[in-house]
């Protein structure tokens, strides 16, 4: 498995309070069908701290059954080690080929505690991490040393990286080991992070514009820089209208105008109010999806 380009953070679709599984199958093969390079279901933009444990083992199921032949990142991070692992052995037969595992939230750990769980969760499984670094929801940020310190624990081989900190980001990039990647956790900073050196997305606007998505990381990996700023200038609307409420609120009233699925979230995340619809109308407009 080679871990590269665009990957699209799933989002879960629900229908009088339970998982719409139909509308799951038409979201997945919608990435299938856009060239997508891989695929993250079970991430904070699947509201996964609100699925049961059958809704995740099916959701992964369904995940791999129509996407056989690409790398799949299933999210199983918790703020205990023994919760993410008994995550990892519930999912483990389902077949992903990584686990993205979120810096521990609420807790708030030291930078030692961070790279102790991560050490922890690595070894419990022959399956590679996708280390997660997202303080504006974890409250702790895992500094540049600290990621670079982590790239060394056998099996963990990438980090998305959504602290917002590009300087921080660069650290990380040239200071990082031989194979260990480097994904922007932020859509809008796909651009810079890939320029000096990162190896691509883990996206919330690809639930929306797959193929725009898709088009603009593999300008950037042939080296079409020209190509690729304008495609991010053609999206930089569609990046902001995925965060005028939480995540991921606005993807699904997108998704919803598309048809592809209802608009309704689980508590404590509510439908999006209509000045978030108006503002995806007008994306899904201008981009022509």
């Amino acid at each position: 498995m080679e871990l590269k380009g665009c990957g699209t953070a799933l989002a879960t679709p629900f229908r009088d309070g339970k998982v719409d599984f139909d509308a799951y199958r038409r979201l997945v093969r919608r990435q299938v069908e856009a060239g997508i390079h891989f695929l993250v279901p079970l991430g904070s933009t699947a509201e996964t701290p609100c699925l049961e444990d059958d809704e995740k083992c099916e959701l992964l199921r369904i995940t791999r059954e129509l996407c056989p032949d690409r790398p799949i990142v299933a999210g199983v991070g918790t703020n205990s080690p023994a919760a993410t692992i008994r995550n990892i052995r519930l999912l483990e037969p389902y077949g992903p080929d990584a686990w993205l595992v979120v810096v521990p939230y609420y807790n708030k750990p030291t930078q030692q505690g961070i790279y102790e769980y991560f050490s922890a969760i690595a070894a419990s499984t022959s399956k590679g991490i996708v280390v997660y670094n997202v303080p504006g929801r974890t409250g702790t940020n895992m500094t540049a040393e600290t990621t670079i310190r982590v790239a060394g624990i056998p099996g963990v081989i990438a980090v998305k990286e959504a602290s917002g900190n590009l300087e921080q980001i660069r650290k990380v990039v040239e200071g990082r080991p031989e194979g260990f990647k480097v994904f922007s956790g932020n859509d809008d900073q796909t651009l810079p992070i890939m320029e000096f050196g990162g190896d691509g997305i883990i996206s919330v606007a690809s639930n929306i514009a797959p193929k725009q998505m898709v088009g603009l990381v593999e300008a950037l990996q042939a080296g079409d820089v020209e190509e690729a700023r304008k495609r991010d200038a053609e999206l930089a609307p569609l990046y902001d209208a995925c965060f005028v409420e939480s995540n991921p609120i606005p993807a699904k009233a997108g998704l919803s105008i598309l048809g592809l699925c209802a608009p309704e979230m689980r508590l404590p995340l509510t439908k999006a109010i209509s000045s978030t619809f108006d503002a995806m109308n007008r994306v899904i407009a201008d981009l022509g999806i």
